[in-house]
Formats: structure tokens, C-alpha cells, sequence
């Protein structure tokens, strides 16, 4: 592949951007917490002449550009960090002890209020553009509180973007169709009765439940989903027990359920808990299953990609921008906002260049700075377009 290219941005508003993502790293917040960073947004905001809201869910800020008389545009970035100690030996590393930035989601957060800068000095003279820095993305539920709070109200397309060390900065990647997986949490609770190891006989046991339990969920994807169909049930947690020699009277399974179909997730919840309850009556305990939240698909929507694959090649040339190799099997809540718009989710490149890529949520995460650059000029792009091709009638599905 050719070198990439770098969009150039106005004269020092890169170093500006690099220094609000590097402040920002430097003074991580977790989902819910992010006081700080929300404020030192709304100050970026603010010195560019724009009136932003500040206390969106209780930390995030909204902003609008542009005329109140046209179509509205909605530009997403995320907020939070995550409950990591950070090891990257970074001049601006974390000073938060266990608490990192190791998602990127600093530099989502400078690349948007680098698009308000860009934005904000030429609005649009019909319709606007809606920034929307959102906390709790890393909670799956963030963008959820958002729309409910009425943000996405007249949106009629949504952009987002995540940085990704597996390509280099000057690189883009998206496809119209699914992006990211449904994901929904489970805990099983299993209760027993509890005795002595040596007489099984005489209790009920929660492990050898629990256990029966994890072997069981494996067949539900082998054998209740489509062959082609990806889905994943895994149980990352197991508990249970309190001594070599008695018999455990509870046990606590918690895991995660993963597809790129709404619908099958909602198959294999109930698939999931109709497995726990038939088991735990045969082996004579009781089961006690709770989900979580949950986390939507995200599904690319076919016309607002294209205009997203369309205003990344005008940026980057057609060799830099790249079709997605598979849906990425990670949940992102950007899904809740394409219930009320057609959205765009695309991955930008950022690995460091002649570094082995270190992956997202590792504590020796960091990324190309020159990413923010794109990024900040992708979701300009993106904004004018949407908004000119609404106008005219042109932006379908």
C-alpha cells in the first residue's frame, strides 16, 4: 500500500488538538465520572464562539453548528476511559492510579472538537450539525441515556468512528452492513444445598451444576444457529465453593452472548435461560438467571456508508480506503442512535507506525497522533456532505 496521506488541518490547530488529547489522557475518567474532560470540551467549545450544553446524562456536552432551518447531522465521539493501570511509559501517561485511556477514546474526543473548530469557522448556512460527546460508551449504555434524554430529536444521519491500531494513521475502513456485535451480559446463579464432600449423596451440588450449566450453553450455538451465522456464548466467570471438603450449596456463572442479528440475540437469550432452567431441574437445584442492559448490532446503514466511504476518499485517495475484512465482534452502543438514524460506524487507522500493534484495552496502549488529524477532518466531511445530499434529496438507503 502507498503512503498514507495526512490531511493538513489550519495553521497550530493540530499542536492544539495533540495537547487536549494528551491533557485529557493524562486525566482519565471512568463512565459517569467524566466532570473534567465534559468541561474541558465545553471550554474548547466555547473559545470557538459556539454555546455548547453542558450536564448531557450528567458529564457529556452537546453542541450545534450551523442554521436550525435544514436537516440535522449528528457527530459522535465517546468520553470515558477505563478501570486499567496504565504501563506505556508515556511522557503524559494516566495519573490516575487504575484508571487509563486505553481505548482511544482521548483521541475521538480532541478529533471532534477538532471538526467543531473547522466546522465553526465556516457553519453551514442551512442545517446544522450536532457534536454529541457522550459519556459511558465503556458501560454499553452511555448513547442510551443520551437518546432518552432526547438528543437525537430531528437527527436524520449519525457518524462515528474508533481508532484502530491494526492499520496505519491515513487509513480508513468501513462497509455498509454489520459493524460491531450485539452483546448482552448473563449471570447464573445456582443454588444448591450444601454438606459434606464425602457424602454427596446428601446435598445438592452447585458446582457439578454449574459445570453441567458451561457445557451445555456451548451447544447452543452449535446446534440452534444457522451454519454461517456467527454467534458466541461464553462464560468468562465461574465461582463457587467454600472448602476442598464440602459440597458448594451456591455457584455464580457469569459471561457474555455475541451475534451480528438483533433478532438471534434475542434467540439466544431465550435459548440461554430455557438451557439453565432444564438442567438445574434435572440435576434437582434452582437457577436463578439475570441479563443485562444489552448492547444492539451495529448495521451500517447502506446509503449514510457510502457517503462515509465517499468523504473518506475525497480526504485519503480510493487506495486508503478500505472495505471492512469482518465485523468486529466487540459491542459499541453507537447502535442506539441508528434506532432513531441511519449511521455510519467506521474504523480509522492508527497504529503506530514500525510498532507491533498493541491492541485496545491493554495497558501499553497508545496510537498515532497524526490520526487525529483524519479523524477531525473525516467528520467535517462527513457533516457537510450529509447535510448538502440531504438537501437535495440524495443521502438513501
Amino acid at each position: 500500500m502507498a503512503d498514507a496521506r495526512i490531511p493538513a488541518l489550519p495553521d497550530g490547530l493540530f499542536e492544539e488538538l495533540v495537547a487536549l488529547r494528551r491533557d485529557l489522557h493524562a486525566h482519565p475518567e471512568l463512565s459517569f465520572k467524566e466532570h473534567r474532560t465534559g468541561e474541558a470540551v465545553a471550554r474548547q467549545l466555547e473559545a470557538l464562539g459556539l454555546e455548547p450544553v453542558r450536564g448531557v446524562v450528567g458529564t457529556g456536552v452537546v453542541v450545534d453548528i450551523g442554521s436550525p432551518d435544514g436537516p440535522r447531522v449528528a457527530l459522535r465521539a465517546d468520553l470515558d476511559a477505563l478501570p486499567i493501570k496504565e504501563r506505556t511509559g508515556l511522557d503524559f501517561a494516566s495519573g490516575v492510579e487504575g484508571v487509563m485511556h486505553a481505548c482511544g477514546h482521548d483521541g475521538h474526543t480532541a478529533m471532534l472538537v477538532g471538526a467543531a473548530a473547522l466546522l465553526a469557522a465556516d457553519p453551514p448556512e442551512r442545517g446544522s450539525a450536532r457534536l454529541i460527546f457522550q459519556p459511558a460508551e465503556e458501560r454499553g449504555n452511555g448513547a442510551l441515556h443520551v437518546c432518552n434524554e432526547g438528543h437525537l430529536h430531528g437527527v436524520e444521519a449519525v457518524f462515528g468512528l474508533h481508532i484502530d491500531p491494526r492499520w496505519p494513521a491515513g487509513t480508513m475502513v468501513l462497509s455498509p452492513g454489520p459493524a460491531s456485535a450485539a452483546s448482552r451480559s448473563f449471570i447464573v446463579e445456582v443454588v444448591g444445598r450444601g454438606g459434606h464432600a464425602a457424602r454427596p449423596h446428601q446435598g445438592k451440588d452447585a458446582i457439578v451444576a454449574g459445570a453441567a450449566i458451561v457445557q451445555a450453553l456451548q451447544a447452543i450455538v452449535s446446534r440452534e444457529v444457522r451454519p454461517g451465522e456467527a454467534a458466541v456464548i461464553t462464560v468468562g466467570r465461574f465461582d463457587g465453593g467454600t472448602g476442598r471438603n464440602t459440597l458448594a450449596e451456591r455457584a455464580r456463572l457469569e459471561g457474555t452472548i455475541r451475534c451480528f442479528d438483533n433478532e438471534l440475540a434475542f434467540q439466544l437469550k431465550t435459548s440461554l435461560e430455557r438451557t439453565v432452567q432444564g438442567l438445574a431441574a434435572a440435576l434437582g437445584v434452582e437457577a436463578i438467571v439475570n441479563f443485562g442492559e444489552g448492547c444492539p448490532a451495529v448495521i451500517n446503514d447502506d446509503g449514510v456508508t457510502g457517503l462515509g466511504q465517499r468523504a473518506a476518499r475525497a480526504l485519503l485517495g480510493t487506495d486508503h480506503v478500505l472495505p471492512m475484512p469482518h465485523p468486529n465482534t466487540g459491542a459499541e452502543d453507537f447502535s442506539f442512535y441508528s434506532r432513531y438514524a441511519p449511521g455510519c460506524y467506521a474504523r480509522l487507522g492508527a497504529g503506530l507506525p514500525d510498532a507491533e500493534p498493541v491492541p485496545v484495552h491493554n495497558d501499553r496502549f497508545d496510537f498515532d497522533e497524526q490520526a487525529i488529524a483524519v479523524g477531525a477532518r473525516w467528520f467535517e466531511a462527513c457533516g457537510r456532505l450529509a447535510i448538502d445530499e440531504l438537501l437535495a434529496g440524495d443521502l438513501g438507503g
